[in-house]
């Protein structure tokens, strides 16, 4: 028995040593077509089809296309902002995203890899190509998800992997 706690106990702490070690560099992550992420918003639950619509819209409308009166539509008055480049409140993140060039709404999210909803959170995952820093001949694939939470129809708040940004675009408070 003291032998399998000793074997199990080895396998365990060195299997994040094999899988760090084994795992490829950049692994490769493609969104899907635009037919597939329409496809993503179904759900056997009407209340979480309605919540990923509403945020799908959302972000294409005021996040990718930048359009500002979007917010009135999608973004509750007291939305709370967890992203430290962008205060909280509806009018804020108008004015943060009104100062970005607006663009023509696209049916799709470019990027998006995925979205799902559980309870009143909905998760959205993306990829996308960028600069590689240290070689400018290279191009990297990374990832990063956002999380909205939706109350009587309306975002009223939202989770990133944001840092501040240099310079900031935020408003003056």
């Amino acid at each position: 028995m003291q032998q399998q706690r000793l074997l199990l106990a080895l396998m365990v702490c060195s299997a994040p040593t094999f899988v760090v070690c084994n795992a490829p560099t950049f692994a490769d992550v493609t969104a899907p077509s635009p037919a597939a992420q329409t496809e993503m918003l179904n759900s056997s639950d009407p209340q979480l089809a309605k919540n990923k619509r509403l945020v799908f819209d959302l972000w294409r409308e005021l996040m990718d296309a930048h359009h500002a009166e979007a917010a009135d539509k999608y973004i509750a008055e007291d939305y709370i902002q967890h992203n430290p480049n962008i205060p909280s409140g509806r009018g804020a993140v108008a004015h943060f995203f009104g100062t970005l060039p607006r663009k023509e709404v696209q049916p799709t999210i470019r990027g998006l890899v995925s979205i799902v909803a559980e309870r009143d959170l909905v998760v959205l995952s993306f990829a996308d190509e960028q600069p590689d820093p240290r070689d400018g001949t290279k191009t990297y694939t990374t990832t990063w998800f956002d999380m909205l939470r939706v109350s009587n129809g309306k975002v009223v708040e939202h989770w990133d992997g944001a840092r501040i940004n240099v310079p900031s675009r935020r408003p003056p408070e």
